[in-house]
């Protein structure tokens, strides 16, 4: 057995040789694959795996992350199927689980995950070099982040509205944001999976907003705009807070995303 190729569920996983048929129910591990040099062996995608653009749209997509059309996997003959434990319901996970040989699960949790990530892709898929070239990026990356010396902030970072929807502080949003010394509020911990991880809160009732000093509105999984930004503005629940815009893909992606993610934020912690 390679070192590394055990997964997030405590599962080794053998070499799967150059025969391997790949679905990825993950768009930042479909990402990820593609950079790895896989894209032969990629033969499934989500509707919502889209990069990089030119190459993710000759796969043959089947469903979505939650969605997935089993019937579609089937007819692709996948030898491994990649799915995350956040992202990918458990149910879908073990009816598939019927016909596909291997199922790799990953949950990276900190940016600092992301290295395990690439030696567990690596070990399984004959990209131990590619893997290794990845990893030495990110810990650049992680290195740059440590040498900064930012301000502490307390940022509310919004998912979803109608309900309000934000993150808890041990999801890799909220370790992502820690990079940069920003911290994420509610000072909640929600378990290892589920809804408490990303709670709903309200603006009258939420006693530590008045700690929040900005507001970032996340370009996913809810697509805010700056219509939102500025209605937020006017709001006067939250006066004499910076309210902005992040790219929710480079803050909420990991795999090869990461290492520009890193990038993204001490750019913008830097700006403020």
């Amino acid at each position: 057995m390679q070192p590394g190729a055990v997964d997030a569920a405590g599962v080794a996983h053998e070499p799967a040789g150059p025969a391997a048929r790949i679905v990825s129910l993950v768009p930042s591990i479909t990402e990820l694959l593609f950079a790895l040099g896989l894209d032969r062996q990629i033969v499934g995608r989500t509707g919502f795996c889209v990069h990089p653009h030119d190459k993710a749209r000759q796969v043959r997509k089947v469903g979505g992350t939650k969605a997935v059309n089993p019937d579609a996997i089937r007819a692709l003959r996948p030898t491994h199927l990649i799915v995350n434990i956040d992202e990918n319901e458990r149910d879908t996970v073990e009816q598939l689980r019927g016909f596909v040989p291997h199922i790799v699960v990953t949950h990276p949790q900190t940016p600092r995950d992301n290295l395990a990530l690439y030696t567990l892709l690596g070990a399984i898929f004959d990209r131990a070099r590619e893997a290794e070239r990845l990893g030495e990026a990110l810990e650049a990356r992680l290195h740059e982040a440590a040498a900064h010396a930012f301000t502490p902030q307390n940022v509310l970072y919004l998912i979803w509205r109608e309900p309000w929807m934000t993150v808890a502080r041990d999801t890799y949003i909220s370790a992502m944001l820690r990079l940069v010394n920003w911290h994420t509020l509610p000072d909640v911990q929600g378990g290892t999976a589920g809804a408490g991880r990303y709670p709903a809160l309200d603006f009258d009732s939420a006693p530590w907003l008045a700690r929040v000093e900005r507001v970032l509105l996340s370009s996913e999984p809810y697509r805010f705009t700056q219509t939102h930004c500025d209605a937020l503005k006017r709001d006067a629940r939250l006066a004499g807070k910076r309210i902005e815009l992040i790219d929710g893909e480079m803050v909420s992606w990991y795999g090869v995303r990461a290492i520009e993610g890193i990038a993204y934020l001490l750019r913008r912690a830097a700006a403020a």
